[in-house]
């Protein structure tokens, strides 16, 4: 079933990509994490350009975010004031993303960027997530469980100036650092397409020290927003959505999303994160090799 693509200017097979979205929908429900940091990946290796890739996977990303901010919600999992906090960091973030993209796109790098901070970005958050899976599986065997982490924020959170309480998510910090860190994940997901999730949650853990009981909540409440802005931003300078391929992306991934929450539920989370750290993985290798792999063919000839 050949369908064109009017963005990407190409004609793809629509099953195929429904199945791409189907897949990274069964990770984000297996494993909870949005499928944004696979989705991009797995379109350029089918062939779909870097830039039309990661604007359509922005997209797809907020459709796929608003029934987890309900969800959540609905168990007051969602701390509004840090999240809006976050929100306002993230759309200062697109826009300084969308004038690096342009930039970029001028120089004819924007491409080259892209797989670069994924390799980096994956490779580095895959490794780490690994790390913690074997040492979880090795706890496990030797009955020995791994000590608690405390939790509090990083020194340099509790340097910065002009501190407010944040009641949901028990801190009492500068409001400064969640907004640096949603301007962050906002320049990443202009850029890379990404929710940004698989780099906010641990951040908000481990940087900010919030409570984990809403971390995962005000997480999706900042990348329903941000991800809104960005699919904006990409629409009004880049004009690099293709609405008919962010279609079939989310019809595939939110029925991939219940197959995937079905199946968590009754699998080892341990053996789950050590699973999508060896996908992460994966993927970064790829990536990677395609930066440097040299094809038969250097040149290809196109109709116009």
């Amino acid at each position: 079933m050949d369908v064109y693509l009017p963005i990407a200017n190409l004609s793809v097979n629509g099953l195929i990509i429904v199945g791409l979205g189907a897949i990274t929908g069964l990770l984000s429900g297996i494993f909870g994490v949005g499928g944004g940091f696979l989705t991009t990946p797995l379109m350029i290796f089918y062939g779909i350009p870097p830039t039309v890739a990661a604007a359509s996977a922005a997209s797809q990303v907020t459709g796929a975010s608003v029934s987890g901010v309900f969800a959540h919600s609905r168990r007051s999992g969602v701390d509004y004031q840090m999240g809006s906090v976050m929100v306002a960091g993230g759309i200062l973030g697109t826009g300084i993303g969308a004038l690096l993209f342009n930039l970029l796109e001028k120089l004819g790098q924007i491409d080259t960027v892209i797989s670069i901070l994924y390799v980096v970005l994956l490779g580095s958050i895959g490794g780490l997530m690994a790390k913690e899976s074997i040492q979880a599986i090795r706890a496990e065997r030797s009955g020995v469980p791994i000590a608690a982490r405390k939790r509090r924020h990083h020194p340099m959170v509790a340097s910065l100036p002009m501190r407010w309480r944040f009641y949901r998510s028990g801190l009492y910090i500068s409001p400064l650092a969640p907004l640096l860190l949603g301007m962050g994940t906002g320049i990443l997901t202009m850029l890379m397409g990404i929710g940004g999730g698989f780099i906010l949650v641990p951040a908000m853990l481990y940087i900010l020290g919030m409570s984990a009981n809403v971390v995962v909540g005000t997480s999706l409440w900042q990348i329903l927003f941000t991800t809104m802005a960005t699919t904006m931003m990409h629409a009004l300078t880049t004009h690099a959505i293709d609405i008919v391929l962010a279609s079939l992306l989310l019809f595939g991934s939110v029925t991939g999303a219940q197959i995937g929450a079905m199946f968590s539920q009754k699998a080892n989370p341990v053996k789950l994160r050590l699973l999508l750290a060896a996908i992460v993985l994966l993927v970064a290798a790829r990536m990677a090799l395609g930066l440097g792999y040299r094809p038969d063919e250097i040149y290809t000839m196109a109709p116009l």
